[in-house]
């Protein structure tokens, strides 16, 4: 089987690849941002003005939207990475230690992909 870009497991980790490179961006921008509470901070500036004056997205919110983009990139490609190596004909078993997770949950994942086979 070749590595075509329309096969859904390398569309999923170019997808991931993409997301990877906007959640840097996203966390160096809230890195710096930090940075400047930090300096406001040691400036003597009370907690409140430093909270009441910091623009939106927030810092926390900024890294919260970063966890879920995270999180649902890496779903999509672990379910994809999942899906491909079974169809290339690895167990379910050899799956699950692969990944280190247990066979319940690569089962899981083949059926979001919409493979059934045992």
């Amino acid at each position: 089987m070749s590595g075509s870009a329309d096969e859904p497991a390398t569309r999923a980790l170019t997808h991931l690849v993409a997301e990877l490179d906007a959640c840097v961006s996203a966390l160096e921008h809230a890195r710096n941002r930090a940075e400047t509470l930090l300096d406001a901070r040691e400036a003597g500036r009370p907690w409140l003005d430093v909270v009441s004056e910091e623009q939106r997205p927030l810092v926390v919110e900024s890294i919260s939207t970063v966890l879920g983009t995270l999180s649902t990139a890496g779903h999509a490609w672990r379910r994809e990475q999942a899906a491909a190596l079974r169809a290339e004909g690895v167990s379910i078993n050899r799956i699950a230690a692969l990944f280190g997770v247990t066979r319940q949950r690569i089962s899981a994942l083949l059926r979001e992909a919409g493979d059934d086979r045992p």
